[in-house]
């Protein structure tokens, strides 16, 4: 399932690696497409919305689904 989150706080290259680091710790096989000027990021994963952006929150990156 593919889920595009708005990133409010995601504003450089260590907030991508965060980003990166928190969503693949959970599921090693996701993919993540990042717009750094939109601050947003596309998530294909198996896990749903609500786990996402509890990972997004635990690491620093509240995170709204568009």
């Amino acid at each position: 399932m593919s889920i595009r989150l708005n990133v409010p706080d995601m504003r450089c290259g260590h907030c991508k690696a965060a980003i990166e680091k928190a969503v693949e710790g959970a599921d090693p096989m996701a993919e993540l497409i990042f717009d750094m000027e939109a601050r947003q990021v596309e998530i294909d994963s198996d896990m749903d919305l609500a786990a996402l952006t509890a990972l997004m929150q635990e690491a620093g990156y509240p995170a709204t689904s568009q």
